[in-house]
């Protein structure tokens, strides 16, 4: 570097700003974000909130999604889980239009004998199971068809207190916004009717009698009807005696009630 330039530079060289002491103006404090400052009481708050408006969605949604069911190819849970776990589902969805006429009635009668009658819940046979409980006697299921709507679309497989509880008002709330017709046509086509994931009445009467729904004869309807507390023990296509008397039993039922037709008017009708 030339002297001339050094000199052009040293004079004027702008001397470093001068860094403010201690007394130059008022601490600065650092902001820790109010995430960080929030207390873990305040954190068990905020996941509360969110758990119990999980919950509140969880406990609301089949009361929002009843009404929409009264269209469409509904599926169960139990289908569903069925699915996620890659085991086979085996469903084709019949109408209830063309499904055979002994299929309707004889289920009524093995499954809700007071169909037509209760709205949801049959009081009725709810106290003849209390009774029986109280008098030690064998305990005999006392769920309606709209229970078991209830169950299969909503709930789970498995008897529990808090099972119950959830299903008495949806029930209630399936009679009150479906026809009694829709209920009957989800429930044949959704109840399980087989040992390997036959679901609905069609799967079950292939897998039975290799033959559809539509086809089925009074006494293998009354068969089918026989199976459907207990489809994977039970056996429609190779019956024992107890499915057997079921059915016969079942079957005089529905011959000799007109009521079951009552309450399922064909569509326009």
């Amino acid at each position: 570097m030339s002297t001339s330039a050094a000199l052009r530079r040293g004079p004027f060289r702008k001397a470093p700003a001068a860094e403010p002491g201690p007394a130059s103006g008022p601490p600065v404090t650092a902001r820790v974000p109010v995430s960080l400052r929030s207390s873990p009481r305040r954190l068990a708050g905020r996941a509360l909130r969110w758990a119990g408006a999980i919950v509140l969605i969880i406990l609301i949604a089949p009361y929002a999604l009843t009404p929409l069911y009264r269209f469409g190819h509904p599926v169960s849970t139990l289908m569903l889980w069925r699915w996620v776990t890659l085991a086979p589902v085996d469903r084709v969805w019949v109408p209830l239009i063309r499904m055979a006429p002994a299929l309707p009635p004889v289920v009524i009668a093995a499954e809700d004998s007071r169909f037509c009658e209760h709205h949801g819940i049959d009081w009725v046979a709810l106290r003849a199971v209390v009774q029986n409980a109280e008098d030690g006697r064998e305990l005999r299921g006392g769920s309606t068809i709209a229970q078991q709507v209830a169950k299969n679309l909503f709930l789970w497989p498995g008897r529990s207190f808090v099972r119950k509880a959830l299903e008495f008002p949806l029930a209630l709330w399936i009679d009150f916004v479906l026809p009694k017709r829709r209920i009957l046509e989800i429930y044949l086509n959704v109840a399980e009717w087989g040992p390997n994931g036959e679901f609905g009445a069609d799967a079950g009467a292939r897998h039975a009698f290799a033959r559809p729904a539509r086809d089925l004869t009074f006494r293998q309807a009354a068969l089918l009807a026989a199976v459907l507390p207990n489809p994977l023990v039970r056996r429609a296509g190779h019956p024992g005696p107890l499915v057997s008397r079921l059915a016969a039993i079942y079957q005089a039922r529905a011959q000799q009630s007109a009521e079951f037709a009552n309450c399922l008017p064909r569509p326009g009708v």
